[in-house]
């Protein structure tokens, strides 16, 4: 095995794809990871973006969101229907970091998360996953800013390595890279809709690997994330016992849980040891 130089790792380039940040959001192991390491891996000599949803709740003028209208304006189909896709950003000033926020008034704009304030999980959670990911990559296309590792966390950014490896894999910016995958005991516990497969597939995703998610529920949308993924990472302490199995049988480099005394260190290290 050949390892790459230090000083040619320093300009490694990591695309963080987060379902939650703190501050824009409270804090909770998925949060602080995805405000936190993107800094640390930041202060260890990589380049970094960040890339979370606009949730409404979210409070514009208090963490200074801006539009950014060079990048705004394309529409995104989804199911049929056309989306417009805005693109929000907001700086950690302490951390010397940006982060951009995937926005759109059909998807994003209710003041919940991934449910309502009676702890329903909202009916288009599908849809808006897959409006994340492609905003996400169109977005990094827009920037032509080529990653070398693509992190994602959470289930909302889990249909980003489907779509990487499929319809985006013959775009020249993603031609050299790696995708992670980190899985955390953050489990959505209504299935996605039906229609859920139909709508991958319309969008050109090969119908062979659809049947994972014949039953679009939280194992099985994870099992597909991690199918497309080069690398897992296990993110809670405790996760999906399913889950669990499933990527004991997996013939990819994964990474037990690391807790927040060393795990900036101990994922750094886990991108090298992918890009090797």
């Amino acid at each position: 095995m050949v390892y790459t130089s230090g000083k040619e790792m320093e300009s490694r380039k990591v695309l963080f794809i987060s379902q939650e940040i703190t501050p824009y959001l409270g804090e909770t192991k998925l949060s602080k990871i995805g405000r936190f390491l993107p800094q640390g891996i930041q202060e260890r000599g990589k380049e970094i973006r960040t890339f979370m949803p606009r949730y409404g709740c979210i409070n514009e003028r208090r963490n200074q969101l801006h539009e950014v209208i060079r990048l705004s304006g394309m529409n995104l189909i989804i199911d049929d229907t056309d989306h417009p896709l805005i693109i929000k950003v907001a700086s950690i000033q302490s951390a010397r970091m940006q982060v951009y926020f995937i926005d759109n008034d059909d998807y994003f704009q209710r003041k919940h998360i991934v449910s309502d304030a009676a702890g329903r999980e909202f009916d288009d959670n599908d849809e808006r996953a897959l409006f994340f990911a492609r905003g996400v990559i169109e977005t990094v296309k827009k920037l032509r800013w080529a990653p070398d590792i693509v992190h994602c966390h959470g289930w909302m950014s889990a249909l980003v390595p489907v779509y990487l490896r499929s319809i985006y894999s013959d775009d020249p910016l993603f031609h050299n890279y790696k995708i992670i995958y980190s899985v955390y005991n953050n489990d959505f516990k209504t299935p996605f809709r039906s229609t859920f497969a139909d709508k991958l597939r319309f969008d050109g995703i090969d119908g062979e690997n659809l049947k994972m998610v014949k039953k679009p529920d939280f194992v099985n949308v994870s099992k597909l994330a991690i199918k497309y993924s080069d690398g897992i990472i296990i993110g809670s302490e405790d996760i999906n016992e399913e889950l669990t199995k499933y990527i004991s049988t997996i013939n990819k480099p994964v990474l037990p849980f690391k807790d927040e005394t060393e795990y900036i260190d101990a994922y750094n290290d886990f991108y090298d040891k992918i890009l090797s």
